[in-house]
């Protein structure tokens, strides 16, 4: 009890000496800068709040972050990442919501902590009955010194990214994923039944996700009577006569796309449909 008394004090002093010091009208930066990061996944958001220490020629982790201790994964307020959508992280499932990143740094695995308790300072009044969930991921060594605390997502897919934590030389990958198949499905269902229905968008999404390539076709076939001078629309139907074994019918399609690209003076989609070509060709 008195130790988390003197922590909350030394926390309480912290942040009313930076009150004093805004009160006198003293403009300073932040020791450790704050950052907000937001990554778009599957149908949501991913967003992550946190301030961002620096090595400062300091050894962090094993000496100033000591090993086996409940870290607040940056510095100052705990660390927050909010979920708007379900994912899974690092293969357990987690709802839709807001969570305090902790994280408990060894020298080859490190745990990961999502607590539902989020506005705390540091982790002086962590409490490990609020976690939500705890899993355990490898400790790797990364290429160049990571000067200042790092968060971030790479490997971003429709339904698949890695949030990476990386300071010094330590990198710490947690996979994250998500389903959104069925609410794509349904929502593609439900928009075929209005006026204006979404004809490139479906077909784009049955290509790209394995479903039934006729109907992708077929719905194809649709937005070029809707968009007939789109270089992108001959595109992706030549793609999926590719793809169908059809490569006159795809060379066909490349042809037209490579000509109205031209028409319309936009460089990319002569590339594309010229790759298409050629693919088509071989």
């Amino acid at each position: 009890m008195k130790t988390t008394m003197k922590f909350t004090f030394l926390a309480l002093l912290c942040m009313g000496t930076a009150t004093g010091l805004k009160a006198q009208g003293i403009k300073m930066p932040a020791a450790s800068s704050e950052q907000t990061i937001i990554q778009d996944f599957g149908l949501g958001r991913i967003t992550v709040k946190y301030s961002r220490p620096n090595t400062k020629g300091r050894t962090v982790f094993g000496k100033m972050e000591p090993y086996g201790a409940v870290w607040r994964t940056g510095a100052n307020s705990a660390t927050v990442i909010t979920f708007t959508e379900d994912v899974t992280f690092a293969g357990k499932p987690v709802p839709a919501g807001e969570y305090a990143l902790f994280t408990i740094p060894g020298k080859e695995e490190w745990t990961v902590i999502l607590n539902k308790t989020t506005k705390q300072w540091g982790a002086y009044e962590y409490k490990e009955a609020d976690d939500f969930l705890r899993v355990r991921v490898k400790a790797g060594n990364g290429k160049d010194k990571v000067e200042t605390f790092t968060i971030d997502f790479t490997d971003v897919f429709p339904t698949k990214a890695v949030m990476q934590i990386a300071w010094e030389n330590t990198i710490v990958k947690v996979d994250l994923t998500t389903d959104i198949d069925a609410k794509v499905m349904a929502s593609i269902d439900e928009a075929m039944k209005g006026e204006k229905k979404p004809y490139f968008a479906a077909a784009q999404y049955y290509f790209e996700n394995g479903k039934d390539l006729n109907k992708a076709l077929e719905w194809m076939n649709a937005a070029e009577v809707t968009d007939p001078t789109g270089p992108w629309t001959k595109l992706w139907k030549g793609r999926m006569q590719l793809k169908n074994g059809d490569k006159k019918g795809a060379a066909e399609s490349a042809e037209a796309g490579i000509k109205l690209a031209t028409e319309a003076k936009i460089p990319e989609y002569i590339r594309l449909n010229t790759e298409l070509l050629m693919q088509a060709k071989k």
